[in-house]
């Protein structure tokens, strides 16, 4: 509907529709508009050929995308856009490639899995944590495999591996529908996870860190406490909301200790990294999560060693699961890749951003954090985009402003949604997904304004 209206009272947009199908991002798009009085026109940037009619020479306003524009002698400027984002086709090719590169990583994740499977690895982690994910996920059996994937799961997404933390939150996911009654319904526990995985719970913000750095911002780890922070709230909301939904008494003493103990483990390594320069957060970051990796790799070949496993046999057989699980999920990946991309160049985002501006304007707030929501807007469907957004922002307004750190604290404080949704409940062919996307929604709202209250407490000033 968006795009229709920009068609019909828009002149400056009569190629919409093809570039919600056929365009790339990055190309350039002829647009012509009148030029009223001597003035350019809007969206085209403030160049005019001096060749080129009764226009010459007057500089018009500078759009968001535009490049540059020469008024013709019909009263017409004419000039070019850049597309922002992929059309239809691009973006269904990109969501294959994305798939098919995540083969190699969940192959060998996927190998060593099993083969801490067949170790009793997982078994033996399951029973570490069971006095805390058993008030949580008291569906699944004492002792079960699925436990420990999690667990997996939340230790990587804590140090920031996400290679890592995919693969092994696709297993969970995969444990978790061996025991799903209905195995075309989300089950109470694979929403409980992948709400707190979709919270993206973290302490190590390293990639934040070197986009800053790359942007030549003056203290890169500035934002590093406040996404430390506000992904914390938005862990513990996400926990709280499913609970609700599904009448989990989150008081519990096992769920208050575990919560409390991993509350002062955070606050010590954060205040550990503020001591650090910006380069050695950076490289004690690599060498923690690289040497995390590492170990996790010797433990389970050491253990299958102990225990007299075939270890290429396993390896082999988990990897082969790895494949199929990448090549399964496609279809879903498509689905919502495509829907992203045409909500994105139909100009829907940029019609919710301006209603979001005049809205606050009205009441006369202050409008500093509108600058930075792009970012959230786009975060629940694409993590590429919100990146996109961000280092944007940074561009637009300086890597130091308030809207570029209102912008990384979004972006490194919780996860895809849409996502998530689409490709771990594709994974297991799960249908109806109940309450999940609602609960997520909820606990994204939490973020942003958690994000919003940060950036005004440390940089509002």
């Amino acid at each position: 509907m968006v795009a229709g209206i920009r068609y019909v009272f828009v002149p400056a947009d009569k190629e919409i529709f093809g570039q919600m199908v056929t365009g790339k991002a990055g190309d350039t798009v002829r647009i012509a508009a009148p030029v009223v009085a001597g003035v350019g026109s809007a969206g085209v940037a403030g160049r005019t050929d001096s060749a080129k009619g009764p226009g010459a020479g007057v500089a018009g306003p500078v759009g968001a995308a535009g490049v540059a524009g020469s008024a013709a002698a019909a009263g017409a400027a004419q000039g070019y856009v850049v597309q922002k984002a992929d059309g239809l086709i691009e973006t269904c090719k990109n969501a294959v490639t994305l798939a098919l590169g995540l083969i190699g990583i969940m192959a060998v994740f996927m190998g060593l899995v099993t083969i801490a499977e067949a170790a009793g690895g997982m078994r033996w982690l399951a029973r570490v944590t069971g006095p805390f994910f058993s008030k949580l996920f008291p569906d699944v059996p004492k002792g079960h495999p699925a436990m420990g994937h999690m667990v997996m799961n939340f230790s990587a997404n804590l140090l920031g591996l996400d290679n890592a933390a995919t693969p092994f939150a696709l297993k969970a996911m995969d444990s978790l529908q061996e025991i799903n009654p209905h195995p075309e319904t989300a089950s109470n526990s694979q929403i409980m996870f992948l709400c707190l995985h979709a919270s993206g719970l973290q302490v190590i913000p390293v990639s934040m860190i070197a986009l800053r750095a790359s942007m030549h911002a003056p203290d890169p780890t500035d934002i590093f406490v406040p996404i430390v922070i506000a992904t914390f709230i938005t862990t513990v909301a996400s926990m709280c909301i499913v609970a609700a939904w599904q009448r989990i008494n989150v008081f519990q003493p096992a769920i208050l200790l575990w919560v409390g103990g991993i509350s002062v483990i955070i606050t010590a390594l954060v205040l550990y990294l503020r001591s650090l320069t910006a380069d050695h957060v950076q490289v004690f970051s690599r060498a923690l999560s690289g040497g995390i990796i590492l170990l996790i790799f010797f433990l389970i070949v050491g253990a299958a060693v102990y225990k007299k496993i075939d270890i290429f046999g396993a390896f082999v057989q988990g990897a082969k699961g790895g494949f199929d699980t990448a090549v399964r999920i496609i279809p879903y990946l498509v689905g919502m890749l495509a829907a992203i991309s045409l909500l994105r160049v139909s100009g829907t985002f940029d019609t919710v951003m301006g209603g979001i501006r005049h809205l606050a304007s009205a009441f006369g707030a202050d409008t500093r954090w509108v600058d930075g929501m792009p970012t959230a807007l786009i975060k629940p469907l694409t993590s590429a985009g919100a990146r996109g957004m961000l280092v944007d922002t940074m561009h637009t307004f300086g890597p130091d402003s308030f809207a570029a750190r209102l912008s990384g604290i979004m972006q490194g404080s919780s996860e895809t949604v849409f996502y998530v949704v689409a490709v771990y409940f594709g994974s297991v062919a799960v249908r109806n997904t109940r309450y999940a996307i609602p609960a997520m929604l909820l606990a994204e709202v939490v973020s942003v304004l958690s994000s919003i209250f940060l950036c005004y407490l440390f940089f509002g000033k």
